[in-house]
């Protein structure tokens, strides 16, 4: 992988596939698969690999955490497509939080 696509950016590279491989063929492509599955499937699946990410950050070596992180970012992309986030709404509302502190953020909540 080129230098220049390991950065942040990859993040909006790796959504612009998953929208693109939607009406691709489910039994040729992971995405696809998901999104026909529905949010509900989705969800379940990112939920498995959050809890995997966990057990990896508490006993696992860190090369785990990346992979077990890598994909959970993955799935998480997956879920924002089915449900019509954007992850430049997600990168604004970070945005926005960067001005109050995190307890202050949570009282607003």
């Amino acid at each position: 992988m080129s230098q220049s696509l390991i950065d942040g950016r990859i993040m909006d590279q790796l959504f612009q596939v998953i929208v693109h491989r939607r009406d691709s063929d489910p039994d040729r492509s992971y995405s696809a698969a998901l999104l026909a599955a529905g949010p509900v499937k989705i969800a379940n699946k990112f939920g498995e690999e959050a809890v995997e990410t966990v057990s990896a950050a508490l006993a696992q070596p860190k090369d785990r955490v990346i992979a077990e992180s890598a994909d959970l970012l993955y799935h998480l992309s997956v879920l924002w497509a089915a449900t019509g986030v954007q992850p430049s709404d997600v990168w604004a509302e970070l945005a926005s939080r960067q001005e109050q502190s995190g307890i202050a953020e949570k009282k607003n909540r």
